[in-house]
């Protein structure tokens, strides 16, 4: 597969190979104008309009606002020019996009002079027929200057920004303890939230294991049988000549001061006295092995150049941004909704529906009041801009558009954007998706699982007897079982599952392409690890159980329907006993 690189060079060379139609095309037009202007000038006085100036005639109203879509319906030579504004307009955008300064200018020189007779309502003098077949001229040459050009001078390096490297998902825990009993324990515990932990008794073995395969972290013991310190000393051995640390997190019965600076100097990241609460352990642990690439942005392309929006939509890949293009501005609602876009690029000026039309069309739907819209044009007239900005953008970018300003002026707005987002779409107190969101979310994985002929399983999770946790151990208590509960939920479901907080106790789990006993296996599988977790509050310790209710689509003809089962299965799960999982009927 070609790099990012390659594919912008390839893109460069085929826009290089359809500029010659693309200019014959312009041409044309202008030359179908000429002969309806013939045809127009011909017909009697006053049928056409009033006389304007130079003895010609208005072929549509002067106060008539320029738009470049749709095509004015009062005649033959008004729709040509429209349309000769469109495709000058597409011109100078990507010419000078790709870096064909020349063919650029000449193309929004054209654009410009049509533009003005759009405004006016003028047909055009015999001075502007000779100004525009000169700049033909100028356009024609442009475009075979560069078809002359080598693939070697076409096959440029364009300034991008290449993304991050992505982190390997590494789950690998070593744990150092030479008390058996707490080692297995830990292993059990640690195991429950998605860790692969494997216990070490002896620090030879632990060097060895290192030198094979580094793991994401290390939990070491302070105090060993041969020194109270052996733990830090140790670690401090095995940091010496390693580029890169390994995150260490020391566990211990000491709480003093010595044995904390010590594991600090040493390289600790964390450090837990004994007995260890494990929801802070594992909250440590979340921290330091998350990857640190986080998921990409999405980007909303709407351009109706095809090669212009490929352009954008490579640059913007390869500086780590996933996209979507599309040409057609009619077609907006369907990457909408499922891409879910964090910011959408849009071009001002499309045929069949503008931009400033479309932004606010999607300006109206309160679910994505909130994208950033970002128009795109070659429009340089302050006022249309600022137009365009009260309208519903939220800035304007000017083409040509350089690849490094492009991702430049992007990256800024989306990160506010999502970070907006979740502040909007997630529970505070767990980070998973609202009430609100997470019934979205099914709806939207309903519609895809019908399109698709695919199955949808859903799981509604309420955990046994919460009012006694909060009323025997405090509020503060329970809300550290809910968070246990949505970090084992994220930990143990795949990246294309969907969990949210239903409410209260309630959680909801959205997954995709999967049946109703495989739901059940997996479910069943978290349930068991969740009532292994212990609970700490003031040193005393409890376990805590959730039961579970499933209904599957297409057996469950609707989202509203899949809702309703899966609360219905929940309840069937309470009455027989809790700690359960129990599937709907079809």
């Amino acid at each position: 597969m070609k790099n990012p690189q390659e594919q912008l060079n390839a893109l460069r060379i085929a826009y290089t190979q359809q500029l010659p139609s693309r200019v014959e095309q312009i041409e044309a037009m202008w030359n179908q104008l000429l002969a309806s202007l013939e045809k127009s000038i011909a017909v009697e006085e006053g049928e056409s309009g009033r006389v304007g100036k130079d003895n010609t005639k208005f072929l549509f109203s002067p106060h008539h606002p320029i738009t470049a879509s749709p095509p004015l319906p009062l005649s033959e030579a008004s729709s040509l020019l429209v349309t000769l504004h469109n495709l000058t307009h597409r011109l100078a955008g990507s010419g000078a996009t790709f870096g064909f300064l020349t063919l650029g200018n000449a193309a929004r020189t054209l654009e410009l002079v049509f533009k003005a007779m759009l405004e006016c309502g003028d047909l055009p003098t015999s001075e502007q027929q000779a100004q525009i077949l000169v700049l033909l001229g100028v356009l024609k040459h442009a475009a075979s200057e560069i078809c002359l050009l080598s693939t070697q001078e076409l096959s440029v390096n364009l300034p991008l920004t290449l993304p991050p490297l992505p982190e390997s998902d590494n789950r690998l825990i070593f744990l150092v303890e030479d008390d058996p009993l707490l080692s297995q324990d830990l292993v059990l515990q640690i195991g429950c939230f998605g860790y692969d932990v494997r216990a070490f008794n002896e620090f030879v073995e632990l060097q060895d294991a290192i030198a094979q395969t580094p793991p994401a972290a290390v939990i070491m013991d302070v105090v060993f049988p041969e020194d109270n310190l052996a733990g830090p000393k140790t670690i401090t051995q095995i940091q010496k000549g390693r580029e890169q640390p390994l995150p260490v997190v020391f566990i211990s019965c000491r709480n003093d001061l010595t044995a904390r600076l010590q594991a600090v100097r040493a390289g600790g990241k964390a450090y837990f006295p004994k007995p260890i609460n494990i929801g802070e352990l594992i909250d440590a642990l979340d921290s330091l092995t998350a990857p640190q690439t986080p998921e990409p942005y999405r980007i909303l392309i709407v351009d109706d150049d095809a090669s212009l929006a490929t352009f954008y939509s490579l640059t913007l890949e390869q500086a780590g941004m996933m996209t979507v293009a599309i040409a057609d501005p009619l077609q907006v609602m369907q990457p909408l909704i499922e891409f879910r876009p964090d910011l959408i690029l849009m071009d001002m000026y499309m045929p069949g529906c503008d931009g400033l039309e479309l932004a606010s069309v999607i300006r109206q739907q309160p679910a994505y009041m909130g994208i950033p819209i970002v128009f795109l044009s070659v429009e340089t007239d302050f006022n249309k801009q600022l137009t365009a900005i009260q309208l519903g953008g939220d800035d304007f970018l000017t083409k040509p558009i350089l690849p490094h300003h492009l991702v430049a002026s992007v990256m800024p707005r989306v990160q506010r954007s999502r970070l907006l987002r979740s502040v909007m779409v997630r529970d505070s107190l767990t980070g998973l998706l609202n009430h609100t969101t997470i019934k979205e979310q099914l709806s939207i994985e309903v519609q895809r699982a019908s399109r698709e002929n695919t199955t949808v399983a859903f799981a509604m999770i309420d955990i046994d007897d919460f009012k006694s946790v909060n009323d025997t151990y405090g509020h503060l208590t329970g809300d550290r079982v809910l968070k246990s509960l949505s970090r084992l939920l994220q930990q143990r479901l795949r990246k294309t599952d969907i969990t949210g907080r239903y409410g209260g106790e309630e959680f909801a789990i959205i997954l995709p392409h999967t049946d109703g006993l495989t739901a059940v296996k997996v479910l069943n599988r978290i349930r068991e690890g969740f009532a292994k977790v212990r609970q700490q509050s003031e040193g005393a310790e409890f376990s805590v159980t959730f039961s579970c209710g499933v209904a599957v689509f297409p057996s469950v003809v609707d989202a509203t329907q899949l809702n309703e089962a899966a609360d219905k299965a929940l309840y069937e799960a309470k009455r027989h006993g809790r700690n359960k999982v129990v599937i709907a009927n079809s």
